[in-house]
């Protein structure tokens, strides 16, 4: 069976990326995807290897994007404002994208190359943002996955509904990041 004329990857892809940023990744189904494509479900078969296939171009198209943003936010910045564009571009990733979001943070399986290069090219970009402290690789990944984790609880908590209390969570970031990096400092 061939795949129908109009049809292609990037268009499935997108469409099942706005599911997920409405409805949320549980919400992508085979079923709810041709729904919104108007097709019948079988089709998409000639396209992705099931449901596990879509989450997975899924989560690479989400990779994409976030190292996109991440990658446009940091030129022609340095040292702190440059780690300060990156968690706003961060966060703005996060708010408007939050099922690519979800899909961004799973590590990649070994079998999946284009996933890991992905990854890579993420991780890079940000050990790259850390290079004006002068860390060397290894410490540089410890704290990349700090401000990682920093950045997601405030994106959690935040989509949870948990931040009640009328202080700026914008506000909050900035100064949670400006007490991170000097600590960065004294490394």
């Amino acid at each position: 069976m061939s795949p129908r004329k109009g049809l292609d990857m990037p268009t499935i892809v997108e469409a099942a990326a706005q599911i997920a940023d409405e409805s949320g990744i549980e919400e992508v189904t085979l079923a709810s995807l041709a729904q919104k494509l108007g097709i019948r479900s079988p089709s998409l078969y000639n396209h992705v290897n099931g449901l596990g296939g879509l989450r997975a171009q899924l989560a690479l198209h989400g990779l994409k994007k976030l190292t996109e943003a991440l990658t446009v936010a940091v030129e022609g910045r340095e040292g702190d404002e440059r780690m300060h564009a990156l968690a706003a571009a961060y966060m703005t990733f996060a708010r408007t994208h939050p099922g690519l979001y979800e899909l961004t943070l799973r590590a990649p399986g070994e079998d999946d190359a284009e996933h890991s290069a992905a990854a890579a090219e993420l991780l890079e970009l940000l050990v790259q943002a850390l290079a004006f402290y002068e860390l060397d690789r290894e410490k540089s990944i410890h704290i990349v996955r700090g401000f990682r984790s920093y950045l997601h609880g405030f994106a959690s908590i935040e989509r949870q509904g948990g931040f009640g209390l009328p202080q700026s969570v914008d506000e909050s970031i900035k100064l949670v990041l400006q007490t991170y990096l000097a600590g960065l400092r004294q490394l």
